[in-house]
């Protein structure tokens, strides 16, 4: 599967605007981490890509992640890529026990984040900073959807400082601004 195949798979399953805009910023964050871990960007920018692809058509767990990896595994998806996207649905509770399904989990919830930060900013993305991510995260009223928790875990089971992982991920999106309506 290349990223073309992916994208035709995401607009398949995918009508909104707003979450194919999502798995574009995933993308980008996977895509930025893999070039800094020396990782395969093109495989890491697919499992950004297709990690919520079946979410608007299977939106409860466990049909969300699991017939979204049985289409994937249809398509001849490799294993490394299926296992990573069903390990970043908590609920699921299979280990993310690679450097993929990691990075996956703690960009996917943050990158919403982000973007729920830039979309109330006057410059939106483009001087928006760590220090007004963190400030963010403590006002529970502000992207009440998104999960703090899962943020948090996420930063803790890849091992990265927050504040540098949260500027990391900005400036991934950043790349896409446009693509992803933060410009």
């Amino acid at each position: 599967m290349n990223r073309q195949d992916a994208l035709d798979l995401l607009h398949e399953y995918t009508k909104t605007d707003s979450l194919r805009k999502h798995a574009l910023a995933v993308e980008a964050a996977m895509r930025a981490y893999a070039q800094k871990l020396g990782e395969d960007e093109e495989t890491w920018g697919i499992v950004g890509l297709l990690h919520d692809f079946d979410y608007e058509m299977y939106p409860q767990v466990p049909d969300h992640p699991m017939k979204g990896q049985e289409i994937l595994a249809q398509r001849g998806c490799p294993d490394d890529i299926r296992r990573a996207i069903v390990s970043h649905v908590p609920h699921m509770n299979i280990p993310r026990d690679t450097q993929l399904a990691k990075t996956l989990f703690a960009c996917d919830e943050l990158c919403g984040f982000i973007v729920a930060c830039s979309l109330v900013r006057p410059n939106k993305i483009a001087d928006l900073e760590a220090s007004s991510v963190k400030k963010k995260l403590k006002d529970k009223a502000f992207a009440r959807t998104v999960s703090r928790e899962d943020i948090y875990k996420g930063i803790e089971e890849l091992q990265v400082d927050m504040a540098e992982h949260t500027q990391f991920v900005i400036n991934a999106l950043k790349s896409v601004a446009a693509d992803i309506g933060v410009q």
